[in-house]
């Protein structure tokens, strides 16, 4: 493949990565935020008083599991591409490197 056409590639998985490795980064901050709520519930209904506040909390904690599912779902799923676009520069990186060094081509 000529450089000029793998220069282009090259830099635009690069962007690719560093934006998978953001939504990443944002994906583990929610989390770990949704913990921190959960916990804060769990602490808040040992003093709950009546029935409907420990329901409202119980509800609570259930659907930031299952937010937590979700984005542990999605954290699977963008390691995975971030893997698979790693590996492609890898091998564009090689390939380019081969056609620079190779005089007999490019």
């Amino acid at each position: 493949m000529a450089i000029n056409f793998t220069k282009p590639m090259i830099q635009r998985l690069e962007q690719e990565i560093i934006e998978v490795e953001s939504k990443l980064k944002n994906v583990k901050n929610k989390k770990e935020k949704s913990k921190f709520k959960i916990n804060q519930l769990e602490q808040d209904m040992k003093f709950s008083k009546s029935h409907t506040d420990l329901s409202s909390k119980m509800t609570r904690i259930k659907k930031l599991n299952d937010e937590i599912k979700n984005m542990n779902r999605l954290q699977a799923d963008l390691s995975k591409e971030l893997t698979a676009k790693k590996n492609s520069l890898k091998k564009l990186l090689v390939n380019a490197s081969i056609v620079t060094s190779d005089p007999t081509k490019g």
